[in-house]
């Protein structure tokens, strides 16, 4: 007789992959052909991480902070769940810089990076039949975290014909009394905007009228290069509660260290009346902490940081911009609707028309890597079909010899006028 086991995975996990860049990245990257005697270097531009690239590395003080934190002896504790009080600190003074008012260390909490972050904001968010508005295209991140935790995802656009600006009419249709909260990601990813300040006041204003707290995801925050500067959503914690989640992984090029934060802009004590402040502390009672000396590190790493080595970077980013903007030009199936003006990405639609023997962007990006070894992310992954989001994170020289060979594919797979 058979044994019969009473358990079974998570039908949500199970298909949490396709909802992860990563998850698709890996798929994509299965197509690669491997040849030992003729072997293609792969161009990665599907992915958010420059790390690996010279022109992209972090400061050395930063790595000297991490060293004494380690060598001092005294982060080798466990850390109190809302963060080690010294790095709360730091954080408080950092983000304050930008802001008419000044943040308290109690009003930060770190993470696991910005991916636990996301974690625990719609962990809190979740109850019976609640809904939250995600940003279509988008990272897919929130909606597999709302899945998992029962939370409805619903979707308000980017319009690229402005900018990437949220279609606030649109936000509005959607929404409804279990509405709780919306997201907004500035600078963008996927789409490599930068919001104004009046769209910004704009989006405010509309969260209030809905009753919704605004999701801020400013990871990529000051890493801008074009002619909207970064505004914190936090500016306007007087009209509505601001959660802003960031981290150092974007703006210090090291997203392996896994420090994050959440940060609450609560001028009306609104997120502290309605007890989402007390979740997110119960929350991180019970969930793991950012390694204790990475904590430690971050008073010296934010202090001892030289302006010279963001300033480096934003112009290699500005630099990677143009390059890829400028041969996007060239190649006739692609649009490029709006130079990109801040993060590392830009999205452009694909015209399958022009192209022949191409079902769709995955299919396009699993031929595109199995051709040329280049890695594209392709819309679908971020929730906007037959788009394509390209990284301009790499290497000036890789970048060109990248998107030339996008530009050849293109050529090949074009259909042949009768």
């Amino acid at each position: 007789m058979e044994q019969k086991w009473n358990f079974k995975p998570s039908s949500t996990l199970l298909g949490a992959s396709s909802l992860s860049v990563r998850g698709v990245l890996t798929r994509i990257m299965g197509h690669i052909e491997t040849d030992a005697h003729n072997p293609k270097p792969v161009i990665p531009l599907g992915h958010g991480d420059p790390s690996a690239f010279p022109c992209f590395g972090t400061t050395p003080s930063a790595v000297d902070a991490v060293a004494n934190a380690l060598r001092s002896g005294k982060f080798n504790s466990y850390a109190p769940c809302v963060g080690v009080a010294s790095a709360r600190k730091a954080i408080a003074e950092y983000m304050s810089q930008d802001l008419p008012y000044t943040l308290s260390p109690d009003d930060i909490y770190l993470t696991n990076g910005c991916s636990q972050a996301i974690e625990i904001i719609t962990s809190v968010l979740a109850r019976p039949g609640a809904n939250i508005l995600l940003p279509k295209p988008g990272y897919l991140f929130y909606e597999a975290r709302a899945a998992f935790n029962g939370v409805e995802a619903r979707y308000f656009d980017l319009v690229p014909e402005k900018g990437w600006e949220v279609d606030l009419d649109g936000l509005a249709a959607i929404s409804d009394e279990n509405t709780v909260a919306m997201v907004i990601v500035n600078p963008g990813n996927p789409c490599g905007n930068v919001f104004s300040y009046e769209h910004l006041a704009k989006v405010a204003e509309t969260a209030k009228k809905l009753g919704i707290f605004v999701i801020a995801d400013e990871v990529y925050g000051h890493l801008t290069f074009g002619s909207n500067k970064f505004v914190p959503m936090g500016l306007f914690s007087s009209t509505v509660p601001i959660i802003t989640l960031g981290s150092i992984s974007k703006r210090w090029v090291v997203p392996g260290w896994r420090l994050g934060w959440i940060a609450t802009h609560d001028s009306n004590d609104i997120l502290k009346h309605t007890k989402v402040v007390d979740s997110i502390k119960n929350y991180l009672d019970i969930s793991t902490d950012p390694a204790t000396f990475m904590q430690g590190a971050i008073p010296d790493l934010i202090a001892n940081t030289n302006e010279d080595f963001f300033l480096k970077t934003v112009k290699t980013l500005k630099t990677t911009a143009d390059i890829c903007y400028n041969k996007l030009k060239e190649i006739k199936c692609i649009t490029c609707p709006s130079k990109p003006e801040g993060s590392m990405f830009v999205m452009v639609s694909l015209d399958l028309s022009q192209l022949g023997n191409i079902k769709d962007d995955l299919d396009f990006c699993c031929k595109l890597a199995k051709e040329e070894s280049v890695i594209i992310l392709p819309g679908c992954a971020v929730g906007f079909k037959n788009w394509l989001r390209i990284t301009h994170a790499i290497e000036p020289s890789s970048l060109e010899d990248g998107l030339d060979k996008l530009k050849s594919f293109c050529k090949r797979h074009a259909k042949q006028l009768k």
